[in-house]
């Protein structure tokens, strides 16, 4: 056991620790598990999270939640890593990124934890990884896709999905530009949510279409605790955009949908982030999805090897198969299982996470969202697929090469 606590030069912001609750997560201790590895002996190897399980980004929060427990209670049925079981620490950072620097500062110094995991939402992994840092740990994180997670110097950080926010909706933005003139869209309305990823996502696509001659005709931010659209959908009715963009999580996304509809607004082409993808959407929305798009870095169809083995595994639990935040979830665990097998130390000592880290950045990983691997800081060298909703059901539409329904243009109306 790791029972020293570290130190570093600044102030810990201990006293915003007390009272935090944690949900401690253990995969069963199996007599017959194999023993031995590392320097832990039998001891678990403790991995320690902090996850927005209420507040404003909860609704991914529990999702990336679910991916977390399965991935450990999948690896421990294989005989755990380096041959000791794997224990989750979560804590509920609340949606709040002073909470959620202090859940791992308390994980870090206090709990001491061996191994750290990231949370949901870029606004959470800057400050998170920012602790991680401090300590020389390594930090692999699901959510953080905003470019502005790559501009902190940050040299522990991998974002464990395909491509960062800017990119996500590079495959829709050739196919709208390769429309014949008289087809494609002219002018677009987006609305985004004043959150890193969720502006990276909608303003990548409006630059790239902008670029292409596609005209901005509104252009509203967002607070993150927003729920009454009206203004904002009426500003975009007024303008008959042909297109609308959300830089959206889930809820702000269903509140919009409706406002627009309450409007009767019809856009030949509507795409949100995020949300289309959380299987609640189509009864939050009243299952008027027809033709509604959002880029996504999984699918349960794809054929890596190992996705199958987390879809009929994650499927026997919860009885429905993962979503893209469940799998960004697995990948991290995937990521940091690859490094620690290969390196064969599992622990906070500087020395073996500057191992991992090291590892890493000069390794491919196997995933269940495909081959990943990084640049320098961090970024994952891959592209989003897109999905649209195609007789009711959410299809992958591009790119043309992974395609499993055809592309819907103009959409239906909702």
């Amino acid at each position: 056991m790791h029972t020293a606590k570290r130190t570093r030069s600044n102030a810990l912001r201990l006293g915003a620790l007390a009272g935090t609750a944690a949900l401690v997560l253990t995969g069963c201790l199996s007599e017959n598990s194999a023993q031995g590895g590392g320097d832990g002996g039998d001891d678990p190897i403790r991995i320690g999270i902090s996850l927005p399980l209420t507040g404003d980004f909860s609704e991914p929060g529990k999702g990336v939640g679910r991916g977390y427990e399965a991935w450990a209670e999948y690896v421990n049925s294989q005989g755990g890593l380096l041959g000791r079981q794997v224990k989750l620490t979560i804590l509920d950072d609340q949606s709040n990124a002073d909470r959620v620097a202090a859940d791992y500062e308390k994980l870090i110094n206090s709990d001491g934890v061996d191994l750290v995991f990231g949370p949901f939402s870029t606004r959470l992994v800057v400050p998170a990884a920012q602790v991680a840092k401090d300590y020389g740990m390594l930090f692999v994180e699901p959510a953080g896709a905003a470019e502005e997670v790559f501009t902190q110097g940050f040299d522990n950080l991998f974002y464990a999905a395909p491509a960062v926010a800017d990119d996500h909706y590079n495959h829709l933005a050739e196919k709208i530009l390769s429309m014949p003139e008289g087809q494609r869209p002219k002018t677009a309305a987006y609305a985004a949510m004043d959150d890193p990823f969720a502006q990276g996502t909608a303003y990548g696509l409006k630059q790239k279409l902008e670029e292409g001659g596609i005209r901005t005709v509104v252009d509203e931010v967002y607070p993150p605790n927003t729920t009454d659209f009206g203004s904002i959908a009426a500003k975009i009715a007024d303008s008959n955009a042909d297109i609308v963009v959300g830089g959206t999580q889930y809820q702000d996304a269903v509140n919009l949908i409706v406002a627009l509809r309450q409007l009767d607004y019809q856009p030949k082409l509507a795409a949100f982030s995020t949300a289309p993808t959380n299987p609640e959407f189509p009864k939050a929305i009243g299952q008027q999805t027809e033709g509604i798009l959002s880029p996504t870095g999984y699918t349960p169809e794809a054929p890596y090897p190992s996705n199958k083995e987390f879809v009929e595994f994650y499927t026997e639990q919860h009885g429905s198969p993962p979503t893209e935040d469940e799998a960004n979830a697995w990948t991290t665990g995937q990521v940091v299982a690859a490094a620690v097998e290969a390196v064969g130390c599992a622990d906070p000592d500087p020395e073996c996470q500057g191992k991992l880290i090291d590892w890493l950045r000069n390794n491919e990983v196997d995933t269940v969202v495909g081959p990943l691997s990084w640049d320098e800081a961090g970024r994952p060298q891959g592209a989003h697929l897109i999905q649209q909703y195609v007789d009711g059901k959410i299809r992958i539409v591009l790119p043309e090469d992974a395609k499993e329904a055809e592309f819907i243009y103009p959409k239906p109306a909702w």
